[in-house]
């Protein structure tokens, strides 16, 4: 029973780390390029998932049906275009400012998102029920004892085909070559003849999308949204992304699986554990591995 237990933990934990990876992959791209702890992330994750709700919403009432890729490309798009207005109004203008100013303004931009959304007649603070069967139909597959729902399996495929898209985004591509240019030397990319802006740009509208993607995940696995639902998500993002080396693509999607399974065993312990360990794991990766399990060690100038 208690393998079986394990097992249905495990299962549960690497649903859970799918999401995470969505999420983490744009703090790591995004500090990759620009060198910005985007705070504001976890807002394009909720972002997407209101998105989401709300088309639902409105195809439910009206007898429409809306295929579910739709849905999906629409959740991309809402945080996607979030990503880019936070970095046209906000982040551009402190490009070459200290990186202090930069992230105390992310911080802003994750605080007024949230309670612009929390005064909107239309959403309000309260807790909302996710049309999830309006949406896809629950089904539960069972093999011996443990159970495994429809909604975890399109977690994981979802995610690991957004990483596979990533992955060739980044390394096979033209664009790619430009991120990974712009990300080791900002100057030699733009005398190369590289619109280091506009690959700026692609970066955020790239992680804006998958946040807003894990956001509807979000919404379908655990039916309930709520305008502060990014806070907490995002931040063990981010810890995740630490946890495998900030910047570090291949790194944020391990640090997520191990943050999803850690937090999934820690619950089923103790409850209050679970909330716990994301920062528990932060406190000891900066003290014995602060470059993160994939992160290199770099120099600094002097």
């Amino acid at each position: 029973m208690d393998k079986i237990f394990n097992l249905q933990q495990l299962i549960n934990g690497i649903q859970l780390g799918s999401i995470y990876a969505l999420i983490a992959l744009g703090y790591t791209m995004v500090y990759g390029i620009v060198r910005l702890i985007n705070f504001a992330h976890g807002d394009f994750f909720m972002i997407g998932a209101y998105a989401s709700y709300f088309i639902i919403l409105f195809a439910t009432m009206r007898g429409y049906h809306i295929p579910v890729v739709l849905i999906f490309l629409i959740s991309m798009g809402a945080g996607a275009g979030a990503a880019v207005l936070a970095n046209r109004i906000a982040y551009k203008p402190l490009r070459y400012k200290p990186r202090l100013s930069a992230l105390i303004t992310a911080i802003g931009v994750s605080m007024f998102i949230e309670y612009i959304f929390s005064a909107l007649p239309v959403i309000g603070p309260s807790y909302r029920s996710f049309p999830n069967e309006q949406f896809i139909e629950s089904k539960i597959f069972t093999i011996g004892t443990t159970t495994i729902s429809n909604y975890a399996i399109i977690d994981v495929l979802v995610s690991a085909a957004l990483m596979i898209f990533l992955t060739y985004l980044v390394k096979f591509t033209r664009v790619g070559m430009a991120m990974r240019a712009v990300s080791q030397d900002k100057d030699a990319a733009k005398l190369m003849g590289i619109d280091i802006e506009k690959i700026i740009t692609i970066t955020f509208i790239v992680g804006g999308a998958f946040a807003g993607a894990a956001g509807l995940l979000t919404g379908v696995s655990y039916p309930r949204i709520f305008p502060y639902m990014g806070i907490l998500p995002g931040l063990k993002a981010f810890i995740a992304a630490v946890l495998g080396g900030i910047g570090n693509i291949p790194g944020a999607m391990l640090g997520s699986y191990i943050m999803g399974i850690s937090e999934t065993f820690a619950t089923s312990y103790r409850s209050l554990l679970g909330e716990g360990i994301a920062f528990a794991i932060l406190i000891l990766v900066l003290l014995f591995r602060p470059q993160g399990l994939l992160g290199e060690t770099i120099a600094e100038k002097v």
